[in-house]
């Protein structure tokens, strides 16, 4: 995406609701609200959207103890992610690309959620505005 991408927007109020649920460990809940607005989104920022929610399906997955599920969506998650500039509406892409990252390697190297880290489930940092 270009300089004048909606990458460089502002990140949308609902957006930003969203990414306070997950950042509470709110998981289930912060889908429904970034659904609603990667569904209206038509333009490529959607995958932002689209991205942090099923991160955050990731980790509720992994609260409810279903791995293969869990690494499923962080598969899905990364696949958006992936094709974002490092920073997108004040969200810092780079490090959730890599934070879930960790978490995907975690779950492939644990095969007992019982013993998962769950301090790796880590929330979405957002950039200080220039």
């Amino acid at each position: 995406m270009t300089p004048s991408s909606p990458c460089a927007e502002a990140l949308p109020p609902a957006a930003l609701d969203a990414i306070r649920l997950f950042n509470a460990g709110e998981y289930y809940e912060q889908h429904d609200a970034l659904e609603a607005l990667w569904r209206a989104e038509p333009r490529p920022v959607r995958r932002l959207y689209q991205g942090i929610l099923q991160i955050g399906v990731a980790y509720y997955q992994i609260r409810q103890g279903n791995r293969r599920g869990a690494l499923k969506m962080l598969m899905r998650g990364l696949r958006w992610l992936d094709q974002l500039p490092n920073a997108c509406q004040g969200v810092d892409v780079a490090r959730l690309r890599a934070d879930a990252r960790a978490v995907q390697a975690a779950l492939a190297a644990c095969p007992d959620l019982a013993l998962f880290e769950a301090a790796l489930l880590k929330p979405v940092h957002l950039l200080d505005a220039p």
